[in-house]
């Protein structure tokens, strides 16, 4: 599939009108009146708990990679804690994850760093790809469970509760730091490594796509920018594999086998440095 056929795509509407709606009402929190020092602590506080436990540990190395495992119950917290970043539901993101990972940078990958960095980074799923219709072939271990079930389904009413909360809180401030800018931030950061870890950086590994190492990306998303050394280990818990290659979740999983939390936790070959 080339640039020009992706490019004639059906538009998703839905997806379209409701990230446009999201980073309008980010904006809004930058007016006056609407900032304050504790709605961007509470913002600081949700993009690491959505977008480092949830979508970093919980959907991608833990869900999509079964790179370590976890109790049950804690499996279902990280669950939790991706659906609070509304980036759909856990069932799609991890079935699309591994469809990408299966086609990485071929013309039926979702989103193929060759269309360019547009389309890697959020156009793809602004258009009806393919890859949304193959979603089951991918997400059989999960596809049954009642609870990514139930977090498939409600992902966005929980938003709307958090939204609730936040407004008892806080008031408006709290609701556009806390869910809009926190939101967009998450989502920005996680569309990087579709993006920008294909592009800039320097490549460790010879892998049969065109994934490179970040450190910037790496910084932003709590060690996910190390996707040259993911993409030849994709099981790995460990995504960072030289000592100077910081990856916070490495670090919080490392938390967690102390706790005795964190069982079979896979390794590269080459992660110990």
């Amino acid at each position: 599939m080339t640039a020009t056929t992706s490019n004639r795509l059906p538009l998703d509407w839905v997806t379209l009108l409701f990230m446009a709606a999201v980073h309008g009402m980010a904006v809004l929190a930058f007016l006056p009146g609407n900032f304050s020092w504790t709605a961007v602590g509470v913002a600081l506080l949700l993009h690491w708990v959505t977008g480092c436990l949830g979508i970093t540990l919980g959907w991608h190395r833990l869900i999509s990679h079964r790179s370590f495992q976890v109790p049950k119950w804690l499996e279902y917290f990280f669950v939790f804690c991706g659906a609070l970043a509304c980036q759909h539901g856990p069932i799609m993101w991890v079935g699309l994850h591994r469809h990408h990972h299966a086609y990485s940078d071929q013309s039926n990958d979702h989103h193929d760093s060759n269309k360019g960095f547009w389309w890697s980074h959020m156009e793809w799923m602004l258009r009806e790809v393919p890859a949304k219709q193959d979603i089951s072939r991918f997400t059989r271990d999960i596809a049954t469970d009642p609870v990514y079930l139930f977090f498939e389904k409600y992902f966005l009413v929980l938003q709307i509760l958090l939204g609730v909360l936040l407004y008892t809180l806080g008031g408006w401030s709290f609701v556009l730091w806390g869910i809009f800018v926190r939101m967009v931030a998450v989502y920005h950061c996680t569309w990087l490594v579709n993006s920008a870890t294909h592009k800039f950086g320097y490549r460790t590994y010879q892998t049969d796509d065109r994934s490179v190492n970040c450190w910037w990306v790496a910084l932003l998303t709590y060690g996910e920018g190390w996707h040259n050394n993911h993409h030849a280990f994709q099981y790995s818990a460990r995504h960072g594999l030289k000592w100077w290659e910081v990856d916070l979740t490495w670090m919080t999983i490392r938390l967690l086998q102390s706790l005795r939390l964190a069982k079979k936790v896979k390794l590269a070959n080459s992660s110990v440095d």
